[in-house]
């Protein structure tokens, strides 16, 4: 199938407003410390990676933070801004003469600062010089470098440095926490890239549900998914790596690595969860669609897969700015043991069962995280916030409060994890809890996941992902109906009629 869509083409606009937006922020704290206006913030771009000692370069992504202020996608670079004056400096690696002959045109310095919308363009070999001649204050000029912890990966970024660093003084703990933060509000034009790459990703989902069938393989659906993402939406990049897990591997939660890569047999009677998203110019998508391979539902399949998206919607209702994300989690918890507990799965009383946490029994990993240029993107802790120490709420990647212009995943699960579920049936404080004779009937089951990417706005949310949901859209598009799915009329009167699909 062809796409409905084409690559976007992208206004360097969008990080002058980035810039900009920093700046005001930096300033106002500067202000509030009753700190001069001076110095320059200076981050350093990615470089590129070989494969281990070989001379096998891997394809190039740009650092985060870097790509967020100035939007270059070479690598080598580095990038200033006066906090006094305003204005921003690109400098480029002074390239030798033979790379016009194996990598293409050497660009001046002047196509760089036009197209990417700075100041100035200069050479890395000029940074010491160039910061030095432009301030204005006495004695050595003043860096903000970025220096933080990631409290996704626990890693620390890495801040600029470079020959001559030490004639400058260094401010390492400023600009992390501040520039952070402008990255957890999107502004519009952030918002259009990610929605694209939602569209983009969403139509291949759709594209996969059609295509899937026994016999296949699981890296063939991510295949698919890389093709068309790229070949129609121009998406180089995924936000991750793919996870496509069918029957038990559904149940492996990072699934997709190198020692479990995508490679099982789809077998009739189980299911498949594909945990994919598409990157565009830095902005991503985290979009997860769970369905039977054999195109039809089963009663547990049915049961399952409505917990979750029970889940999934009475959260997406729920959301808006204000609400706290741990108490969305919790919500989640609650109606897929509802759930449980009406087929049977779970025994007794679900306020029991919340605070006994058997809800991360089921479902271990937090309920979403923040997107952007990263899939887990940074700004979940803020200074003050403590990570909870419970089981599941451990794993929130997240505990803030809800604010407008943030885009969050919402993805509850539902999984039998071994692992888990053992312990659980023998600990005196959840087995109570636990139907042991009708949970055997999910050993091998696997999981179920939704996930969708959803905008924070004034009057409550807006859900991004466009994929089937309901268990008779996803019948319907597996069997070849359109998507979006046209209704009826008496759908329209009638939204609990059964679903009529028009081709």
């Amino acid at each position: 199938m062809a796409s409905s869509l084409s690559p976007p083409k992208v206004p360097m606009e969008l990080h002058v407003g980035n810039r900009q937006k920093l700046l005001e922020s930096l300033r106002q704290h500067l202000l509030q410390s009753s700190l001069l206006l001076r110095g320059f913030v200076l981050l350093q771009g990615g470089q590129e990676q070989t494969r281990h000692d070989t001379d096998h370069l891997e394809p190039f992504r740009q650092e985060s933070y870097f790509a967020y202020l100035f939007g270059v996608r070479e690598p080598g670079f580095y990038g200033a801004i006066d906090v006094e004056s305003g204005e921003s400096i690109l400098f480029a690696p002074r390239l030798p003469d033979e790379y016009a002959v194996w990598l293409g045109e050497i660009k001046p310095l002047s196509y760089l600062k036009e197209h990417y919308m700075v100041s100035t363009a200069c050479f890395t070999d000029e940074i010491a010089s160039v910061l030095q001649e432009r301030y204005k204050g006495s004695g050595k000029p003043l860096l903000f470098l970025l220096h933080g912890l990631n409290t996704d990966s626990n890693n620390f970024s890495t801040p600029a440095d470079f020959e001559g660093i030490d004639k400058f003084n260094k401010d390492l703990t400023t600009l992390h926490p501040i520039l952070t933060e402008c990255r957890v509000i999107k502004s519009e034009m952030e918002i259009a890239l990610i929605q694209y790459a939602n569209d983009i990703s969403s139509e291949a989902h759709v594209e996969i549900m059609r295509k899937a069938k026994v016999g296949m393989k699981e890296y063939q659906l991510e295949s698919m998914f890389l093709h068309h993402t790229y070949m129609y939406g121009g998406c180089r990049h995924c936000s991750y790596t793919c996870i496509c897990a069918t029957g038990d591997n559904s149940a492996v939660l990072h699934y997709g690595h190198a020692a479990a890569p995508n490679d099982k047999t789809l077998e009739d009677g189980g299911m498949a969860l594909l945990d994919m998203g598409a990157e565009y110019h830095f902005y991503g998508s985290d979009i997860t669609c769970s369905f039977p391979i054999n195109r039809k539902f089963t009663i547990d399949q049915s049961l399952i897969y409505n917990a979750v998206l029970d889940a999934h919607n009475a959260v997406i209702s729920a959301m808006k700015p204000g609400v706290f994300w741990v108490d969305m989690h919790i919500l989640a918890e609650r109606v897929i043991l509802e759930a449980l507990k009406k087929g049977q799965v779970v025994v007794g009383d679900v306020d029991e069962m919340v605070p006994a946490r058997l809800g991360a029994v089921f479902m271990p990993h937090g309920l979403g995280h923040f997107l952007g240029l990263d899939t887990h993107d940074p700004g979940g802790y803020i200074k003050g916030l403590e990570r909870r120490k419970e089981p599941g709420l451990k794993s929130l990647r997240t505990v803030r409060e809800l604010q407008e212009g943030m885009v969050i995943t919402v993805e509850p699960g539902c999984y039998f994890i071994n692992a888990l579920l053992c312990p659980a049936m023998n600990s005196p404080e959840t087995s109570k809890f636990i139907n042991q004779e009708v949970i055997k009937r999910f050993n091998g089951f696997g999981g179920v996941r939704i996930e969708s990417d959803v905008l924070v706005t004034a009057a409550g949310c807006y859900n991004m992902t466009k994929c089937p949901r309901e268990i008779k859209e996803i019948e319907a598009v597996m069997a070849g109906a359109p998507w979006p799915i046209k209704k009826t009329l008496s759908n329209h009167v009638n939204e609990n009629s059964s679903l009529s699909v028009s081709s």
